[in-house]
């Protein structure tokens, strides 16, 4: 179905040259859309006409980009992020906002939040493709999943709820390289495109389990359900 509709979007939403909603993480979860920049951060306008539309309202991350390539292809999406990714200014956090009833993240039922990543315009960086740093206290395993996207996990949620918080604060120099460290319950149990995106976006709340520096930002993805 999403196939045959969404050569529609681009009609419905003038400035949008592609989007595609991720089945591996239950579609709300997780999109990716390629827009036009006529003008400074035009993007966030695009973001916002997106999340504006249908159903595709209750998308709890929109990653956008101005380079042409397939979304189909996350790997390759998320790289093209992460090379031009400013935290500062390309992360954007939408708390207290309606979600999607299958999904169990947030606070409240049917509440959550949003998060809009921009990678925009030409690379600020060179990716990372191994990890050569000290070992991280509380960390067991560690493991690239892409260019620029580091794979850990430790000691559980359970007995350190705050551990996303602690990574930033006590490793900015083993993860400076990395604009983006996700934590999760066992790494090694991410093998593919669908395994990463499964694990990852259907079981964080952008507001809370996100903990951003001004190189990189952390993810907590775990596997307890909030309620």
């Amino acid at each position: 179905m999403q196939e045959l509709i969404s050569p529609l979007f681009p009609l419905l939403m003038p400035g949008l040259k592609s989007l595609w909603s991720y089945a591996e993480t239950g579609f709300h979860s997780l999109s990716g859309a390629i827009v036009r920049e006529s003008y400074h951060r035009e993007a966030l306008a695009h973001a916002f006409r997106i999340l504006g539309e249908g159903q595709l309202s209750l998308t709890k991350v929109l990653l956008l980009t101005d380079v042409d390539l397939d979304l189909k292809d996350f790997p390759r999406l998320l790289e093209t992020i992460l090379q031009r990714f400013n935290p500062a200014r390309d992360l954007i956090i939408i708390n207290d906002t309606a979600m999607d009833t299958l999904d169990y993240t947030g606070r409240k039922f049917n509440q959550g939040s949003k998060a809009v990543m921009l990678g925009l315009g030409n690379p600020i960086r060179d990716l990372p493709r191994g990890y050569i740093g000290e070992s991280l206290p509380g960390i067991t395993r560690v493991k690239p999943y892409c260019g620029g996207c580091l794979l850990i996990s430790g000691t559980d949620y359970t007995s350190a709820p705050e551990l996303g918080n602690e990574i930033i604060q006590q490793n900015l120099t083993s993860l400076r390289e990395w604009p983006l460290v996700i934590l999760v319950d066992n790494a090694d149990s991410i093998i593919d495109q669908t395994s990463f995106l499964w694990t990852v976006f259907t079981r964080f709340d952008p507001a809370f389990d996100i903990y951003a520096a001004h190189r990189y930002i952390t993810i907590r993805s775990n596997m307890k359900a909030r309620f």
